[in-house]
């Protein structure tokens, strides 16, 4: 079994080489693992401890929307740190699984250095989106999922018939192969309902995933829109008939 993984992995390396992708994969988990999120470092205590020195690393690190829109000098640099931070083993390995499947094929397109910059710009912008919609909130908002929605709204654009396997609750969770034009528009489809009814208090900032999605799909639909091919008469008769 881990042989087979091994070679499933080192082919994807080979078909698809993308250093900023599996970089930012990796960042995020040792960034994660010796933060106090993940409980594998002692040196942030256990019990009471361990819960308040988590509080004050995502509030450090993680955007806090009264303080952004606030123009806390402190805050202007949150939105960046917080695409690194992540809340638990579920949200980093979600986030990270998404990125895998759909980062390298979108940053092979668009080559890396133009990626990296979509994806952290993309990233911050899709933050600072939640955050003006919850100007007063002061709750804490970290992990990279804004960024990885504009990358899911770009592959949209870019791969439109490209299969993506999914697994659906209503489908018993069974593993089905469906195009990402059917799959992604599902997917952004039920951040949207779930943004309308998503309380203030702690929990997925939907609304962030909304905001990547539309921002990585108007990104790649402009930057890599096919020209229109438009013919006069004069031209095709000339084409017909050439000297």
């Amino acid at each position: 079994m881990i042989s087979e993984w091994s070679a499933r992995v080192g082919r994807a390396l080979r078909e698809h080489p993308a250093p900023v992708t599996y970089g930012l994969i990796g960042a995020c988990c040792v960034i994660f693992l010796i933060g106090p999120a993940s409980g594998m470092n002692a040196g942030y205590g256990t019990g009471d401890g361990l819960l308040t020195a988590q509080r004050a690393y995502f509030r450090h690190w993680g955007v806090v929307p009264v303080e952004l829109i606030g123009a806390d000098p402190r805050a202007a640099l949150t939105p960046v740190t917080a695409l690194f931070i992540h809340g638990s083993w579920l949200h980093l390995l979600g986030n990270m699984l998404f990125l895998y499947v759909f980062g390298a094929m979108a940053e092979e397109r668009m080559g890396h250095i133009e990626f990296a910059l979509f994806y952290t710009g993309c990233g911050c912008l899709a933050l600072l989106g939640y955050a003006a919609a919850n100007a007063d909130s002061s709750q804490t908002l970290v992990g990279a999922s804004g960024a990885i929605s504009a990358v899911l709204g770009a592959f949209l654009y870019l791969f439109p018939r490209a299969r993506v396997t999914s697994l659906f609750p209503f489908l018993f969770f069974l593993p089905l192969r469906f195009p990402a034009w059917v799959t992604l528009p599902f997917w952004v489809a039920l951040q949207w309902v779930a943004a309308g009814q998503a309380t203030r208090g702690p929990g997925v900032a939907y609304l962030a995933h909304v905001v990547g999605f539309g921002l990585g799909f108007a990104y790649a639909w402009v930057r890599y829109m096919r020209p229109t091919r438009v013919t006069s008469a004069a031209s095709a008769a000339e084409g017909e008939n050439p000297p």
